[in-house]
Parts: C-alpha cells; structure tokens; sequence
C-alpha cells in the first residue's frame, strides 16, 4: 500500500510545472551571465523590452563592461561578449512564468542594491535563482479569496449592478480555485484560457442567466481578469510607439490571439447552452460610489493573489486611485476614448513620486496594478466575442479598443518622459547648488 501511494505522488509530481533551468547559462558566473538573467528576470516582471535593454547597458556600464552588446526580444536576452575568444553570444530564454508582485520586487530591490554597491556577479546569480523559487506569502486559501475580491471589484467597475454581486462572488471562487489547481499542472495551464471561458459561460447560460437578467459578457469578463491580456496589449503598443517593433508586434500578436481563445471558449459556451449574448433587460445599476469600493477591493485582491510584499497594499490602493481618478478626469476632458491617455500621463510621475519615499514599494508594482486599471482588456474580451457572435457594433467596440490602447501608449510615453526630465533637472539643479558651495 506504501508503494502504491509513493507512485501515485510521483505520477502527480510528474504532472507539476517545473521551472526551466538552462544548465549552460546557469554555469555562467560573470558578468555577462548577471545581466542576462536579470533581463530574463525583468521581462517576467511584464516590463517593456526597451525599459529592460536600458537598464541592461546601465548595469553593464556599471560593473566596467560596456563593451558588452545587449538585444532584448519578449521571450529572450541575447548578450553578445567581443572580449572572448572567440567572440561568443549568449541566449537567455525568458520562459519561466510570470513573476508574482512580491517576486517582481525582490527583482528591482536586487537591480537597484547591483547599481549602488557593485554585487559581485555570483552572489547576484545565487539570489535571483532563489528569487524564481520562492514560494508565494499566501497559502491556496488567501489566493484563492484574492481572485474572488478582484472578479467582486472588477464587477463594481465594469459592470454595478446588484443582482451580479452574488454571481461575481461565485465565479471568483470557483476561477480562482481552476487557477490555483491548473498551475500545478503544466498540460491544463495550456489549455487553462479556453477552458476556464467555456466553463464559467456555461454555468452562466445555464444556471444563473434565468435568474439573473443581465448581459452574459459582462458577467463572465470581471472572472477571467487574470486571463485578459490588456497589459501585454498596452506594452505592445508602447513599444512600437518608441521603434521596437519586433518586439511591440509579436507581442501584440501574442495579445490578440489570448483574447481569440478566450472569446472562442466564451462563444463555445454560449453555443452549448444555446442562449442569446446580450440582454434586453438590465440589471440594477449601483450609485457612484460603486467604483469607488470596486477600487478598494481590487487592491486587496491583487495584495492576495499576486503575494505583494509586505506593508505595499496601502500604495497600490494609491496607484489605483490615482489611475481611476485620472481617467475620470479625462472622460470630463477628452472623452471616453482619449481618457486612457490622461490617465497615464498624471499616473506614471504620480507613482514615481511616491516611489522615492524609503515606505514605498517598488514602482514596478503600483504600475503594474495602475496599468490593469487603465487597459481596456476587459473591452477587447468583449468585442471579439461579440464579433464571433454576430452582435451588432463589435467591430466599433474593437477599434474602440484599439484607439484607446494607442491613446494609452502616447500617455504612458509622455509620462515616462516628463518623469525623466524633471528628475534630470532636478539632479543638475543639485549637481550646480553643491558646486556653487563647493567654489564657495
């Protein structure tokens, strides 16, 4: 009986996903192998692929190569070495998941200790590969609880009404739990888009729309938050806005096609179930203040599920509201479909601002949790299925979420922008006050 348990566990094991090891870049110790594995790193962490080259050619100038030549693609990190005989390039695959928020800061907290005090090469390669295999804060039961405070506070935002509250609460759970168990097991996590959008549509169709009259996208999206690829779509475009543009269109391929499975396993449900996509009937708007509260429980979802570091959920509150509030502030202005573009502009030095307070978290995590706010996925989600479903006005809601998506990238450019001067000014109006004083 022993054994037969001990070949159950080895065949369940068997099924896990295991993180990738690349033998021959792991043997690496020096200083080339240190940046590559920080840029595989980094581009885990969601970063734009010319944010991460930047800081890559930094840190190369910083540990005295800058002989070394840096290409950064989504999925890997090429460093190129002329120094060694003969001249060699090393590939660095980011194929490892997605990193946690907590894991993300471990990262940038790594780069920016690399940056102040030189870290020799090995002792950087040794916390990074601890970093990939840390276990989440949080154990299944806290995840699980996160996802379902982020399907209840993405409801309160796209879609208040107050009979889908219950149906948020449910769908987050049983999402959250499909979730949890499918990361364990890497043949599910291929597959896991399509079929957590079929399965939940069709409990909506068959179970809850009889009860519940309201539109079935719109009570199905705020379930599949985690599976929405908004942020891929805003990277992708802000990388082709500033020339990357192999990078910007493979990711943005990569986006549209995550959307077509999602909206394939929804259309897959609604047909089984033979019921129609959109509702005559609506339901119960909430007031005002429903977005409001959705805010707040989006920021303690992502404090859950995505095991942010300790004492940061009060600042990703604050890049949340500050995104929201920006897009209000730009619907007023320029209307619903420039409103991304505002809000991208006041929230990227409005995070880095607070980023310079020694209690602040890494900027990394409250723009990763600002930019789920400001991308319309949740819309793209909804017009693909609509499109599929033959619903008039999908394709207006497509390019609707396109033009938002260039709206946004032209945002979060000018922005970024605007935060690099101002710092760079104010370094050089130091730079001159301690050179008066020193003439002095």
């Amino acid at each position: 009986m022993t054994g037969l348990i001990e070949r159950a566990r080895g065949a369940l094991q068997a099924l896990r996903s295991a993180p990738v090891v690349d033998e021959e870049a792991a043997a690496g110790t020096g200083v080339p192998a240190m940046i590559g594995e920080f840029g595989a790193a980094m581009l885990a962490a969601s970063q734009a692929t010319s944010d991460v080259e930047e800081t890559l050619k930094r840190l190369a100038v910083r540990y005295d190569r800058p002989d070394l030549r840096v290409f950064v693609l989504p999925t890997l990190v090429l460093i190129e070495d002329p120094h060694s005989s003969p001249a060699e390039t090393s590939i660095f695959p980011a194929d490892q998941a997605a990193l946690r928020l907590d894991q993300s800061a471990a990262v940038e907290r790594l780069i920016r200790r690399a940056f102040a005090q030189q870290t020799p090469a090995s002792a950087i390669l040794d916390e990074l590969a601890d970093i990939r295999v840390s276990g989440p804060r949080f154990g299944p039961v806290l995840a699980v609880a996160g996802y379902t405070l982020l399907t209840v506070g993405f409801g309160l935002v796209l879609n208040p009404t107050l009979t889908a509250l219950p149906v948020y609460v449910v769908l987050g759970m049983i999402v959250g739990t499909i979730v949890h168990l499918a990361s364990r097991v890497a043949t599910l996590s291929l597959i896991l888009p399509v079929l957590t959008a079929f399965t939940v549509t069709l409990l909506i169709s068959l179970l809850v729309r009889p009860l519940v009259h309201d539109d079935v996208l719109r009570l199905v999206a705020p379930s599949l938050v985690s599976f929405l690829p908004g942020l891929t779509l805003t990277i992708a475009a802000v990388e082709l806005s500033s020339g990357q543009v192999m990078a910007g269109a493979s990711r943005l391929v990569y986006g549209v096609a995550r959307l077509g499975l999602l909206a394939f396993g929804v259309f897959a449900g609604i047909s089984v179930a033979g019921e129609p996509t959109v509702s005559s009937v609506q339901g119960t708007q909430l007031g005002a203040w429903a977005p409001w509260v959705g805010i707040l429980l989006v920021s303690l979802g992502y404090y859950l599920f995505s095991s942010a570091p300790n004492g940061s959920w009060i600042w990703i509150l604050y890049a949340l509201v500050v995104a929201y509030a920006a897009q209000l502030l730009g619907d007023l202005l320029v209307g619903a479909e420039l409103s991304g573009l505002v809000g991208a502009l006041i929230v990227i030095p409005a995070v880095h601002l607070a980023g310079r307070l020694r209690a602040a978290p890494s900027t990394a995590i409250m723009l990763t949790c600002a930019y789920w706010l400001l991308v319309p996925g949740a819309m793209g989600f909804i017009g693909l299925t609509e499109a599929a479903a033959g619903t008039a006005g999908a394709v207006a809601t497509i390019l609707r979420t396109f033009g938002s998506l260039i709206a946004i990238s032209i945002g979060m450019l000018l922005g970024a922008g605007l935060t690099r001067d101002a710092t760079a000014v104010v370094r050089g109006w130091r730079r001159g006050r301690v050179a008066e004083g020193s003439s002095a």
